[in-house]
């Protein structure tokens, strides 16, 4: 059998006191993980393993790459922006003197969502994603001296006041930075590729409009593309998309991304959202994937992962021969743990290293991780330091169920009841379980998410802690055993004998919050998911604000309210909705005051 496993130096007593070097290798047989005195293939020592960039004039496959993060541009702040440019340019002249296979990739997020006083005749207008953002955003990435690629992140269609539709918007966009078509293909060096995913939606979200949605064209033109250039023909694919997608075993996000529905590509549809690590396990030739979303820094081994994970930490999560790496940014204005820092990718044949290029220390380029090829379809992987900041406290809060962890309290899939939790819950409390149907709940941080089946990451809030805490959950079964006809239900007859698929088959189960005064059913939604879909588009929450103003205005002059007393005769009703906000705060209905 194959084993997946990630060997340490040093033994670590938590996460946080990894070893400076931690050798990982995917796809290789398993005495390859035994002591080196019992090792039967000396060659395969626990070792830094190099890549040789001597000679990189005369090597057709060399190749360097600059990685920006999300920009945000400020046109009232360029200070940041203009030391960064003298740091890279730096760097990339280097790379340049070396072999000419150099390019830049930014992963979008191009202008600062916020008026910036660039418009003096609507000085409420955004300005990302409008005609001078995107100007702007060109000049700067054009000047860097080398060839630029770029991507839409979920605010690079955000001038809603100046374009009435996504694809108008999209259309200046596309123009603005000369792109043919929404996503990219770079052939950088021999047999190796760059490519980028665009986001597309924003006014037209069916939720939130802060979700990265890759649409099904992109989709498809990326898979046939994949089956295009096979791992076994020597391709190696590097992919950029402004979010990482589901299953990326990245850990240093933020929970307000999780709980809202866009911390991962096409987040809120189930189906496209594991569509990207489903193509990541087919195809081995995607070799390494970049994207930014989060602000968060590059100081932390949770910011690069590799295809597998250590033993003690969980199963094999299946990531193909892809590592994934998270990329910070470069104004400080920006940063949400003050960190200001870019990826830099150099390779060739033999492997590529992930470098940070950090503007805080006069663009020090720091070596991050490093993969040598063993061949077309297996890697050598090293973190090349230790977490140099372990604060995730702050960032990232989500738990991450694993098979056999002591979170994991029964088995509702097989079990007619299942206590997830057996005394009242706190903000201390983890457990999780799978329902019959396969889904994944979890209690983490006094909150009751929703994980992905396949991959164990987290979906979405389910229950908030103004619900959750002091309450205990059990899941019972709620079926039928035998089929009966409910004629005494006008319009329900033959409901409860109706044939499903897939998870409708599965046996029907009923999810309880209690105490000991009260019993409340969590129903699903109408795809069978958990979470809660509470945040929808920009678009929509800025009509029912104006709809709100409207009501104030007709109360104060009609109604001869005062304006401190506007708040308790004023309210909103919505369907499934509870907030016009555009943040997952509570699943407690409430009136928007």
């Amino acid at each position: 059998k194959v084993l997946h496993k990630k060997i340490f130096l040093m033994t670590p007593t938590r996460r946080s006191n990894l070893a400076a070097v931690a050798i990982l290798a995917w796809g290789q047989h398993a005495n390859a993980f035994l002591p080196t005195s019992t090792r039967s293939n000396p060659s395969f020592s626990v070792r830094r393993h190099m890549i040789d960039f001597s000679n990189a004039d005369l090597d057709p496959t060399a190749f360097s790459v600059a990685v920006l993060g999300d920009l945000h541009i400020d046109p009232r702040k360029m200070d940041d922006y203009e030391i960064g440019h003298k740091q890279w340019t730096k760097v990339l002249q280097e790379e340049k003197d070396k072999h000419g296979n150099v390019a830049l990739v930014s992963l979008g997020d191009l202008g600062e969502s916020k008026n910036c006083d660039h418009n003096p005749i609507n000085p409420s207008e955004l300005y990302a994603g409008t005609t001078l953002c995107h100007e702007t955003a060109a000049k700067y990435l054009g000047s860097f001296g080398v060839p630029y690629e770029v991507i839409g992140g979920n605010h690079d269609l955000e001038g809603i006041d100046e374009f009435r539709t996504d694809q108008a918007n999209l259309d200046l966009f596309l123009q603005a930075h000369n792109k043919p078509t929404p996503q990219f293909c770079r052939e950088i060096a021999e047999k190796t590729v760059l490519i980028g995913l665009c986001s597309t939606v924003f006014r037209e979200a069916e939720y939130t409009s802060h979700e990265v949605i890759i649409d099904d064209a992109q989709i498809a033109w990326f898979e046939q593309y994949l089956k295009d250039h096979p791992a076994d023909d020597g391709w190696k694919i590097f992919v950029f998309t402004h979010a990482p997608p589901n299953g990326s075993g990245l850990r240093v996000l933020q929970e307000n991304h999780v709980i809202n529905g866009c911390c991962w590509l096409n987040h809120s549809d189930d189906k496209r959202c594991r569509k990207f690590i489903e193509l990541v396990r087919e195809h081995r030739c995607i070799k390494a994937w970049f994207s930014g979303h989060f602000h968060l820094g590059q100081d932390y081994q949770d910011s690069i992962t590799f295809p597998t994970i250590d033993p003690s930490e969980g199963p094999y999560p299946n990531r193909g021969s892809c590592v994934f790496a998270q990329t910070s940014v470069m104004r400080g204005g920006t940063s949400r743990d003050g960190r200001q820092q870019s990826r830099f990718i150099r390779g060739n044949k033999e492997g590529f290293e992930i470098c940070t290029v950090d503007h805080q220390k006069d663009g020090k380029v720091r070596l991050d991780a490093s993969v040598t090829y063993r061949d077309d379809s297996h890697e050598v992987g090293v973190y090349a330091h230790d977490d140099e900041a372990y604060a995730h406290d702050e960032y990232f809060k989500v738990y991450t169920p694993q098979e056999g962890d002591g979170g994991y309290i029964c088995g509702a899939e097989e079990e007619d009841m299942c206590m997830l939790t057996d005394r009242p819950i706190t903000f201390d409390t983890v457990s999780w379980c799978k329902l019959a149907c396969g889904r994944v709940l979890g209690v983490v941080n006094g909150m009751l998410l929703e994980f992905d089946k396949s991959t164990m990451a987290p979906l979405g809030l389910v229950l908030s802690s103004d619900e959750l805490i002091g309450k205990r959950i059990i899941v019972i079964d709620s079926g039928i055993e035998e089929c009966e006809i409910n004629f005494d239900d006008p319009g329900m007859e033959g409901a409860d004998c109706a044939d499903g698929e897939s998870e409708s088959q599965a046996r029907e189960q009923a999810v309880l919050l209690f105490d000991d005064k009260e019993v409340t059913v969590i129903q699903p939604n109408e795809d069978g998911s958990y979470w809660r879909k509470i945040v929808r588009n920009k678009i929509a929450r800025m009509k029912e604000r104006r709809r709100e103003k409207a009501a104030i205005e007709f109360a104060l002059g009609m109604m001869n309210v005062e304006e401190d007393e506007v708040g308790e005769v004023v309210a909103s009703t919505w369907g499934p909705y509870t907030t016009t906000s555009g943040v997952a705060k509570s699943t407690v209905p409430n009136f928007a005051k």
